[in-house]
């Protein structure tokens, strides 16, 4: 399963780590609004299958998809192999108990959507994962071919994003969660300016719009995340990549040439390579020079969020090679 960005942006790779801290943000808001309200934060069986419209796309699957795997469901009233596949799905998505959603979308309905999943035939199955998009398959399938594809898109949500997935209640009120609808913060226009200007490639407006909400609150997660952003894509902007690159291979103990080629891997969203390139920097130097690296390296820490697992590991890493 390879993922596809579902910003839509299509500046840079990184845009998928953008959309998927967005995602999280406003679903942890959602379910802070629910536990205020009273709510348990739990859903009810019925809200494991949901239908699914262009209007409540961003709100019933980009956001959800930040604590679940939402698998999508393309059908259509007169296609016969999706009126086969689909009561399969909705089985196995009461069956998982929460580890994952069901929108069930109706391409002669939506037909933008279809488009913009690069649908080519129905049924069709994807899923999206932290804002991501993965293609599933195309098709009618078997059962024991669907729950080993569940359980592989399951275990990729939770070992790489750290999804567990949904909490259900058969007592929960149906509809209940999907009810409590986050309340706007007060930042949220600044950041929509800042996450607009990144888009367009007005980055030292983004910067700025991202430096105003940290004045106010400096541990404010989304617009940390937001400056990292703006301000390495700032920094690689007017690199000769191929100037970079050898650079980097003709001087390893040199650490401007390392922190160069660090920055354009991760723009590539070379996330491994920029995090081990650094790390090997921080081996071979010392001083102000180690120092400068390293700071550095937690930098791109930010770019990418402290929960994934690629940070984790590669602090671990970092860790050794200072002591």
């Amino acid at each position: 399963m390879q993922p596809r960005n579902m910003s839509m942006s299509g500046v840079v790779d990184l845009a998928a780590v953008k959309a998927a801290q967005e995602a999280k943000a406003k679903a942890e808001q959602t379910r802070a609004e629910a536990a205020r309200q009273g709510g348990t934060g739990a859903v009810a069986p019925a809200d494991l299958v949901i239908d699914v419209d262009e209007a409540g796309f961003e709100r019933d699957v980009l956001q959800r998809s930040a604590e679940v795997p939402v698998v999508i469901d393309f059908w259509a009233e007169w296609c016969q192999p999706c009126k086969q596949l689909g009561p399969v799905l909705e089985r196995l998505a009461l069956e998982y108990n929460g580890r994952f959603l069901l929108a069930k979308i109706d391409v002669d309905a939506n037909q933008m959507l279809m488009q913009q999943f690069g649908v080519q035939g129905i049924p069709a199955v994807f899923a999206v994962v932290a804002g991501q998009a993965l293609p599933l398959f195309q098709g009618a399938a078997g059962e024991q071919q669907i729950r080993q594809t569940l359980d592989q898109l399951i275990e990729v949500a939770e070992q790489r994003f750290g999804l567990t997935g949904l909490t259900v209640d058969p007592d929960a009120e149906p509809g209940a969660v999907a009810q409590a609808a986050p309340q706007a913060g007060p930042y949220d226009a600044t950041l929509n300016a800042a996450a607009e200007a990144l888009d367009a490639g007005d980055l030292a407006g983004a910067i700025q719009a991202y430096k105003n909400v940290l004045a106010d609150d400096p541990a404010h997660p989304e617009a940390q995340l937001g400056l990292a952003q703006a301000e390495l894509l700032q920094r690689v902007q007017g690199f000769d990549p191929q100037k970079v690159r050898q650079d980097a291979a003709d001087r390893p103990a040199d650490a401007e040439a390392q922190i160069a080629a660090a920055d354009l891997d991760l723009v590539g969203g070379h996330v491994e390579d920029a995090f081990g390139r650094l790390i090997d920097a921080v081996r071979h130097t010392a001083g102000d020079e180690r120092d400068k690296v390293r700071l550095r390296l937690l930098e791109l820490f930010e770019v990418v969020g402290p929960e994934d697992p690629r940070v984790v590991g590669a602090r671990r890493a970092l860790a050794r090679a200072l002591f």
